[in-house]
C-alpha cells in the first residue's frame, strides 16, 4: 500500500495518483441536502407552473383566479376580484411562490457548498426554479452528478 502524499494544494493522494476528492461534509450530510433539494426543486417548479397559469389568467384574461366568494373557483376582473370576498389566489401564488423560491436557493447553496462544485453550477441551478419547467430537468441531472460523485468518491475526506 502507498502512503498518501500532499500536494502544493494540501490535499492528500496516493503516490503518483490524482487527488482525493474532498467535500464539505460527510456523504450523509450530502444526501440530506440532496433530498432537501429535491422537495423544493419540485415544490418551486410547481408553484411556477400555478404562476404561469395566474399570469395567463391576468394578462389573457385581464381576470384574477378567485376562491370562494359564490363559487369554489372564479376567474374575477380585478376591480371585482378585491370586493368579490373570498381569497385572491392569484395574490397567494405569486407570495408563496417568492418565498418558496428563496428557500430554493437555500437549498441550491447547501448542496453547492457540501459538494464544492465550481460557481458556475450555483447560478444554472438557481436558474432552474425561473425558467417553467427546468427545475424537473435540473433536479434529476443534479441528483445523479452528485450521486455519481458520492459514488466515485466513497474515501472522500470530509472537511472536518
Amino acid at each position: 500500500m502507498t502512503e498518501p502524499v500532499l500536494d502544493p494544494a494540501g490535499a492528500a493522494r496516493p503516490k503518483g495518483g490524482k487527488p482525493k476528492r474532498r467535500f464539505g461534509g460527510t456523504h450523509a450530510q450530502i444526501r440530506s441536502a440532496l433530498t432537501f433539494y429535491k422537495v423544493l426543486a419540485y415544490a418551486t417548479g410547481v408553484m411556477l407552473l400555478l404562476v404561469v397559469v395566474e399570469m395567463v389568467a391576468k394578462y389573457g384574461f385581464d381576470s384574477e383566479i378567485v376562491a370562494g366568494g359564490g363559487a369554489f373557483l372564479q376567474l374575477l376582473p380585478e376591480v371585482v376580484a378585491e370586493t368579490a370576498g373570498g381569497v385572491n389566489l392569484s395574490t397567494a401564488v405569486l407570495i408563496v411562490h417568492g418565498w418558496l423560491y428563496v428557500v430554493y436557493l437555500i437549498a441550491d447553496f447547501r448542496l453547492w457548498q457540501l459538494m464544492r462544485w465550481p460557481f458556475g453550477r450555483f447560478v444554472l441551478i438557481a436558474l432552474g426554479g425561473v425558467v417553467p419547467l427546468l427545475s424537473f430537468f435540473v433536479e434529476k441531472r443534479v441528483h445523479r452528478q452528485a450521486e455519481e460523485d458520492l459514488a466515485a468518491h466513497p474515501e472522500a475526506a470530509p472537511r472536518y
